[in-house]
């Protein structure tokens, strides 16, 4: 349902046009001011931050931005703010484990014997161990804001669920969750994470719907996949009105709130003049088994597999497809975000796929280099990362590389003992067996001209 990204960009100085500089409780970058307030760096139980010692001794200390920024207001679609404020509420929570850091990764930089300065933001402080609480914690805010007392949603390795769960403690609110069977199966501490924030968790497909009771008729073995844990949880909260379906991907709003991972590393880099110029080059990485950016069709799809929720303009595989059950259980979803979709079709960003067994080799490079284990899902961006690092090596170039760690994998450890004993595969990715999806799916241009009226008439209202 995510990508995992990196950023690559020359080292040279920042130019004057684009300065990122800090002053007072602003930074700054260009003509754009974000507002922050101090905060120090320290894990959710209030210890330091373990990676402190890696960071340069005059590092100061990094604001949590006081503001999301709005990438929809950069594209011309809804909103005309290009920054909403935070509230308090949320920016309190946040600071259980924001700012997160950013670490140079210089042990790996040396296995790798490159001139690449490669970098990366480490996001699994948070008490869910991921980035997913940036988006959970405004979620379960606003809904307790406007009175709900139930939130239902779907999760697939368990980070967003977790996340989620964690949230509606804190708000008071009632959380029930539908994992996708596979990682369901795999990874029974996410479960026991969820129970303990005191969700209620279902294995997907379930017999509780009617919609994962038709997939258990037609496969009753069937190892799930988002999107149809996704029409679970929105079937649902369409038949209670007491309930709200909550999303932790792939929508607008989403995009907006993750921001402060990116913003936390631009004042980072202000302070040690690294990241290059202002013209990076963005990459994002996906499973091979998996690739609805790299292969998929960009057309108007359904979010779920029951085809429950609105349509959406992305790169799809089709809402029917079921990807195979590979162990980034995050990344199994037939679409990307609209707004990634679109930002990929301006040509403001790259796309890569890499199988599972590049990325886990790149796994265990990382952890006996730079000590952390990834959860599956950033391996795609740390073996995207290796492989720019050693072309470096062939080249000579000695440029700054950025990537996302967008999570421990502490509860993802039979993943690695699958690659470790050598059982792991890369599954394969059937480009024919796609085409008949998608071509069952949308039925030919024909009809995605004929749901261009959804996304024509929601731009207008908003």
């Amino acid at each position: 349902m995510a990508i995992q990204a990196t950023i690559i960009a020359d080292p040279v100085p920042i130019s004057s046009s684009s300065r990122i500089s800090i002053r007072g409780g602003e930074q700054c970058f260009g003509s754009f001011v974000l507002k922050t307030r101090p905060r120090h760096l320290r894990l959710s139980n209030g210890g330091r931050v373990r990676a402190r010692a890696s960071l340069n001794a005059d590092l100061k200390a990094v604001g949590i931005p006081h503001q999301w920024y709005n990438l929809v207001a950069d594209l011309s679609e809804a909103s005309t703010d290009k920054f909403i404020d935070i509230p308090e509420e949320v920016l309190d929570i946040y600071s259980l484990w924001r700012p997160t850091p950013l670490i140079r990764a210089k042990r790996l930089e040396k296995l790798l014997n490159t001139p690449a300065r490669i970098y990366y933001k480490y996001e699994g402080a948070s008490p869910a161990g991921s980035h997913k609480p940036n988006t959970a914690v405004p979620q379960a805010f606003y809904n307790a804001q406007q009175g709900i007392k139930n939130v239902v949603t779907e999760t697939g390795a368990g980070q967003w669920g977790c996340s989620l769960a964690f949230a509606c403690s804190l708000f008071g609110l009632d959380c029930e969750v539908w994992q996708v069977r596979a990682s369901y199966d795999q990874k029974p501490y996410r479960r026991l994470m969820m129970e303990t924030w005191g969700a209620k968790v279902h294995p997907s497909p379930s017999s509780i719907t009617e919609s994962g009771r038709k997939i258990l008729q037609m496969d009753p073995s069937s190892p799930g996949s988002l999107g149809i844990a996704i029409s679970e949880a929105v079937e649902v909260a369409a038949a209670n009105a007491d309930t709200k379906y909550c999303l932790g991907s792939v929508l607008n709003h989403d995009v907006l709130v993750e921001g402060p991972i990116l913003q936390d590393s631009v004042s980072h880099s202000s302070e040690r003049s690294s990241m290059g110029k202002s013209t990076p080059v963005i990459k994002a990485v996906e499973p091979a088994a998996c690739p609805s950016l790299t292969k998929g069709v960009y057309a108007y799809d359904y979010g779920d597999t029951a085809g429950m929720t609105p349509l959406m303009k992305m790169h799809t595989l089709g809402h029917d497809f079921i990807p195979d059950p590979i162990h980034s259980g995050g990344l199994r979803y037939h679409g990307m975000a609209p707004l990634i979709s679109h930002v990929y079709e301006l040509g403001f960003m790259e796309a890569m796929a890499i199988p599972q067994i590049e990325c886990f080799q790149g796994a265990i490079q990382f952890a006996r280099s730079e000590g952390l284990i990834p959860a599956p899902e950033p391996t795609h961006a740390i073996a995207a990362t290796i492989r720019e690092a050693l072309h470096c090596k062939e080249t000579g170039e000695a440029k700054v590389i950025l990537m996302a760690m967008c999570g421990h994998g502490h509860f993802d450890l039979k993943s690695y003992e699958k690659f470790l004993q050598g059982e792991m595969v890369d599954l394969s990715f059937d480009e024919e067996r796609i085409k008949s999806i998608i071509g069952q799916s949308s039925s030919g241009d024909k009809n995605l001209s004929q749901h261009k009226w959804f996304y024509a008439g929601w731009k207008s209202q908003k």
